[in-house]
Parts: structure tokens; sequence; C-alpha cells
């Protein structure tokens, strides 16, 4: 069957070993020196392990692979212990996968083993996986004498934005700045049409959910080829799946054989600059 699953470059990983807890389903183990997915079965492709990793080297990509087993994960799962039990059940939580969640407590009911209290209490900070965890925020009331007959002006300078419908041969990326933003981005920063959108031709995309990355990787390529760029930056969320942003863009740079420095800002859940 085809459905997403991490792909490891092996020619950047370092066998650092970082990997391997940010997986606690027990998919990626260090061989030969070098990070590798050992069964197909282990790897859920929700990406947790992507952001462990220093070098860029893990992405998700979606081919044929073998179905995720929740119960064969469950058995390596119990063997480490109650602390990996509950980062993989809040996991699956905060990822809203229900069934494997279902799947994952009935097994260990039948086995006798304690089910963990995996929510986070309020206040706590997000254990497991936080990029897919619900968050809301509580913002300050603005001063009473803040004036409110003011309007706040689009900065944006082209349409579309999505990368899945930007033409790369569009004469707007001639001599551009261009700014690379994660979808979730303008939702988190506030000051986003003056910060990081203003005199800047956009593209959005999400690393996590967009399925062809690399037709995305190829249609940036197109355009690293075909026009020259004043600037390039980056702007992504702090979450770990959201870091496959750079590496798009890096995979896309090296594949037009074109050196750019990039600007690179990274924007907390509370809607602050890191």
């Amino acid at each position: 069957m085809k459905r997403q699953i991490i792909t490891i470059d092996a020619d950047k990983c370092t066998g650092c070993g970082a990997c391997i807890t940010g997986c606690p389903e027990g998919a990626l183990q260090i061989i030969d020196n070098k990070a590798r997915l050992v069964s197909d079965l282990f790897c859920d492709g929700l990406g947790a392990c992507i952001g462990t990793c220093p070098e860029g080297a893990i992405f998700i990509e979606e081919r044929e692979a073998e179905p995720y087993d929740e119960r064969k994960v469950m058995e390596n799962i119990v063997k480490a212990g109650p602390n990996t039990i509950k980062a993989h059940l809040k996991h699956m939580d905060d990822h809203g996968e229900n069934l494997f969640l279902s799947q994952a407590i009935a097994y260990l009911e039948e086995k006798g083993i304690p089910v963990p209290d995996y929510g986070c209490k309020e206040g706590d900070v997000a254990c497991g996986c936080s990029g897919g965890a619900q968050k809301a925020f509580s913002k300050p009331e603005a001063p009473k004498a803040q004036s409110t007959a003011g309007t706040v002006e689009s900065e944006l300078r082209q349409w579309p934005v999505q990368l899945h419908l930007i033409n790369p041969n569009a004469d707007y990326f001639d001599n551009a700045d261009l700014l690379i933003s994660a979808d979730c981005v303008p939702y988190a920063y506030g000051d986003y049409h003056r910060k990081f959108l203003k005199g800047k031709i956009v593209i959005t995309l999400c690393p996590k959910l967009d399925k062809d990355i690399d037709r995305y990787i190829d249609k940036l390529a197109q355009i690293f080829t075909m026009h020259t760029l004043k600037s390039l930056s980056i702007v992504r969320m702090e979450v770990p799946c959201c870091g496959g942003t750079e590496l798009i863009v890096q995979k896309a740079l090296e594949k037009a054989g074109k050196t750019q420095m990039v600007k690179l800002s990274v924007i907390s859940l509370q809607g602050e600059i890191l």
C-alpha cells in the first residue's frame, strides 16, 4: 500500500543517534554507523523524529510500504518501560490517531499493563510530539486608550501563494526578495505582514501535511534556476515537523546548483521570534 513514511538520507546521516529517542515506536536503529528504518511496520509516518535530526537527514515521503501495525509496535514499546509507553500514547493522542490509540490501550489492558496518564494537565509543557497538540494562548487585553480606528493593510504582493499553485515562470520572481513561509506562521505571529511579508514575494507550504514534497523540491529548484533572487528567507514554526521547511529549500538549492544565503526565522507557539 502507498502511505506516508519517513526516509533517511544516508549521505547526510552522521549516525549520532539523536533520532532514536524521537521514535518511541522503535522504527529506527543505528546500523553500520547510520540511522536505519528497520521496519515499515513500526513507522507511523507522523514524523516525530524529523526535528531531532541535527543534519536534516530525515524527511517524509509517500511510497509503497507495509501497513503500520500498532500491536507489533506495542510489543516493542512495553519492553522500554512506562515512560516510553506514555510518550507513545501521547504521540498518538496529539495527532488525533484515535484508532491506533485505542488499539494501543486495548493491548495494554489485554496484557494487564497499567495505562499511564498520558494527557497533559493545564499549564504543563506538552510531552511527546508537540507538533499536532491542541493549545490555546491567552493574550493580554489591549490598553483601553488604544485607538482602533486604523486598519492594518496587507503587504501581499502576488497571488497565488501556495507552492502547489505557484507558476515557476512568473515574472515576479525576477530579482525578488523571496520568503518561504510555513503555513501556520501568519496565525502565530501577529505582526507577520510588517515584519516578514513587506516588500517580499511569498511562497507558503507545509512540510508535514502537503503530500508531494518531491514535486515541491522540483518546483523550487525551477524557480531558483530560472530567476535571480535578491534575497531568500525562511520563516517556520518551532515544532519539529516544521523543520522540514529548511530541508525542502536546501534540497531545491542543491538540485538547482545554486548557492544562496538564507535568513532563517523560527516562531514559537506563543508568537515569539526565537
